[in-house]
């Protein structure tokens, strides 16, 4: 199984760059991506601040901080798409 997931990246390619425009389909699950990750840190700094164990609460705010990471690695590069398409139409 694994041997035919490889031989079919090898026909397909690899993309080295993201398209220069991007579908409908994968904007709605970038759009999915952004607020699963805000979500998630939500969560994370409602449950520690409800938790009295420290070495948890401290897990729990690595936690949202990493989701908030990606939630503004995701932000960041949309907004650098979106900034390199506007001056292109220029």
């Amino acid at each position: 199984m694994q041997q035919q997931n490889m031989n079919m990246q090898n026909q397909q390619g690899i993309m080295q760059q993201p398209p220069a425009v991007i579908s409908t389909k994968d904007a709605l699950y970038l759009t999915d991506m952004l607020t699963w990750n805000l979500l998630a840190c939500k969560k994370a700094h409602f449950y520690a601040q409800q938790c009295q164990d420290q070495e948890i609460k401290t897990h729990f705010e690595q936690c949202g901080q990493m989701h908030q990471r990606h939630y503004e690695q995701l932000l960041a590069h949309l907004n650098q798409q979106n900034q390199q398409n506007f001056m292109g139409m220029q």
